[in-house]
């Protein structure tokens, strides 16, 4: 069973990086999820899709996937530029959008 080394990304409900510092090791799904056909609830057999670990750097999370004999697959984060933000440039005459109260 193949395994994810990631890094995860922030959420769409946080301007932050919060809990984005480490490294996860997760479990590719093996088997598809079933509909239950009476109440509609989804569920799998697959119990190494419950695990989750957390590692401080991508090395200490390669080491322990190779000492396990874990296959994985890296997949590499795409860090943002930081974009230069001035205060003045909130009130700079010829702004795209008005100023208004």
């Amino acid at each position: 069973m193949l395994a994810r080394i990631f890094k995860p990304a922030k959420t769409a409900m946080q301007s932050g990086k919060a809990q984005t510092d480490a490294w996860h090791l997760e479990y590719e799904p093996e088997i598809p999820p079933k509909v239950d056909p009476l109440m509609g609830y989804t569920s799998s057999s697959d119990m190494r899709q419950q695990i989750r670990m957390e590692f401080d750097t991508r090395e200490e999370a390669v080491a322990y996937a190779e000492r396990n004999g874990i296959p994985y697959r890296v997949i590499e984060t795409h860090e943002q530029p930081p974009r230069p933000q001035s205060y003045a440039d909130n009130f700079r005459y010829g702004r795209r959008q008005p100023w208004t109260h």
